[in-house]
């Protein structure tokens, strides 16, 4: 009997032994996994953020944004307090000037620049039709937002930067209450830059408040005065594309939006 107690009892201790080193078994295998899961977090969280960070890098520098969600154009050593390859404001005649924009050739667009309240602003946007500066510039960002929609138009090289040939201030004729009403026709600058002003330009397709920087706010330099619904119901509201979406809502149109042609009188 005793021998059969004896190999009861080993048999037991084994038993107790095995589970033992099972339970430590799963203990050790759950340690490593949660190490191992952690280690998985923390690498996500440095990659998102490296990606974030590269990509407001990039945002900011060469794409459509601009640190304060409004139209951008100069980059960041654009010329403060001075005018680089601008016109003589006397250009624009202290007169309104009307004529017809073209866009992807069929879209045309009625407008009319206020060259006594923008004189400077006017004599820019004068002078680059008469160049044809403006035929083949492309429509990069576009805002469709409520209280935040327009299209800007007419950079250098389609990216949104500034030209380093071509910068002017002071600001002209922005609105007292930010308030930019439907077919403003208004002048992209830099944030924080009156001198900023360039080629760019963008058209608001539904009253849009810009709230001013320390600069001030966006010359105003004319008005559309036909053909807005046209440009509304084949660009504006087909959308953004989404690889272009920026952090402040803005991106490329969907429809690709090119200046075919610009005159003025």
């Amino acid at each position: 009997m005793a021998s059969t107690r004896q190999q009861r009892e080993q048999r037991e201790a084994r038993e107790r032994l095995q589970r033992y080193q099972a339970r430590q078994e799963v203990h050790a295998h759950q340690n490593k996994r949660r190490v191992r899961d952690n280690l998985i977090a923390v690498a996500g969280v440095i990659l998102v953020a490296g990606l974030a960070t590269a990509t407001q890098i990039f945002y900011f520098s060469a794409g459509p944004g601009a640190p304060t969600a409004a139209p951008s154009d100069a980059p960041s050593d654009a010329p403060t307090g001075a005018n680089v390859g601008a016109p003589d404001p006397a250009t624009a005649e202290n007169r309104t000037w009307t004529g017809t924009m073209v866009l992807n050739g069929d879209i045309t667009l009625g407008i009319e620049l206020d060259g006594a309240a923008a004189p400077q602003a006017t004599a820019g946007f004068v002078r680059d039709a008469a160049d044809g500066y403006f035929e083949g510039k492309t429509c990069h960002r576009l805002a469709t937002s409520d209280g935040f929609s327009f299209l800007q138009c007419g950079s250098l090289d389609g990216t949104g930067a500034g030209d380093p040939d071509y910068a002017f201030g002071p600001i002209e004729n922005a609105p007292a209450d930010n308030v930019y009403p439907t077919g403003t026709i208004a002048m992209a600058r830099q944030g924080d830059n009156a001198y900023s002003n360039g080629h760019q330009f963008f058209i608001v397709t539904g009253t849009t408040t810009l709230g001013a920087d320390s600069a001030g706010g966006y010359t105003i330099v004319g008005k559309v005065t036909s053909g807005l619904e046209n440009l509304i119901q084949d660009v504006t509201s087909q959308g953004i594309d989404p690889d272009t979406l920026g952090q402040d809502g803005t991106g490329a149109p969907l429809v690709p939006t090119t200046i075919t042609g610009v005159t003025l009188q």
